[in-house]
């Protein structure tokens, strides 16, 4: 008796990774997003390839060496002697966004890099994590003297003013205040500089690959990720109705009809509501 195997599709594989907030597989989740582009990419490929950079790391420092040694270590490696970076030639490129070619390329976003960065810290014992830090991701690492915020296309620690500074252009939108102290959460930046959960990090990643795909008018893969985006969030209503909306720009009426009338059932008060009532009329009409 033989046995077939048939291995699971990218998008069967994100979801196995991403179904549970308990021990949520960041590094391997986040690498997969490439897997729309390349199927057959060798993931394991990405995971062996952190790990020898963390073993190089980690060959770097004495067996007695504190946080802000290992920090400082890290620092040098990662941006100095390997030039991790940003991609200012293609800021927009998808591959950006995608882990197995920022390590080759050693250029990508913000929050790719943190991505790669976060795993190495953490590797190394450091108490670090993402801020979903309003335009530009950022990170931070809670030391025995305090907390240290860092740009991850840098590795620059950034101060109160610098954080400030860079929370002007959204305050508007944020009714946030400047000046306030890093340490006292009740102020608008201190609810600025909260840890971003791994899951919101991988959304992040995904609208930031949708809207690539949105400006280009890529509806295939635009679909691609508004896939992922509803496994990863069952309960965005917008990423449902975003994907409906693509669906009926390829023509899937079916497929388009369902996730629109969804989103109006869970949304019946959204700004939206006659429009997109329209917009099923005539898809329903054709």
């Amino acid at each position: 008796m033989s046995l077939s195997f048939i291995p699971p599709t990218p998008l069967t594989y994100f979801a196995s990774l991403v179904q549970s907030d308990e021990h949520f597989p960041l590094l391997e989740a986040a690498a997969s997003l490439a897997q729309d582009e390349e199927p057959a990419m060798d993931m394991q490929q990405v995971l062996d390839d952190l790990a020898r950079l963390l073993k190089k790391i980690k060959a770097r420092l004495p067996s007695d060496s504190d946080d802000l040694t290992r920090l400082a270590v890290l620092t040098q490696v990662f941006y100095k002697e390997m030039g991790f970076g940003v991609n200012a030639n293609d800021y927009y490129a998808p591959e950006n966004s995608y882990l197995h070619e920022v390590l080759r390329t050693r250029r990508g976003l913000p929050i790719s890099l943190a991505v790669i960065w976060l795993e190495l810290a953490q590797g190394l014992g450091l108490q670090a994590r993402g801020i979903s830090f309003p335009g530009h991701f950022l990170v931070k690492i809670s030391l025995q003297g305090g907390l240290v915020v860092l740009d991850p296309l840098t590795g620059d620690s950034l101060g109160v003013d610098n954080l400030a500074e860079r929370l002007g252009p959204f305050r508007e939108t944020i009714g946030a205040a400047s000046g306030a102290d890093l340490d006292d959460g009740e102020t608008p930046l201190g609810l600025y500089l909260q840890d971003c959960p791994p899951r919101d990090l991988l959304a992040r990643m995904l609208r930031n690959l949708k809207e690539i795909f949105r400006s280009q008018e890529d509806w295939p893969r635009m679909l691609n990720v508004l896939e992922r985006l509803v496994v990863l969030l069952p309960e965005a209503w917008s990423e449902r109705r975003d994907r409906g909306l693509v669906f009926a720009e390829l023509g899937q009426k079916l497929e388009a009809l369902r996730d629109l009338q969804i989103y109006l059932q869970a949304e019946p008060s959204a700004p939206d509501h006659d429009a997109l009532r329209n917009r099923i009329e005539e898809l329903a009409s054709t």
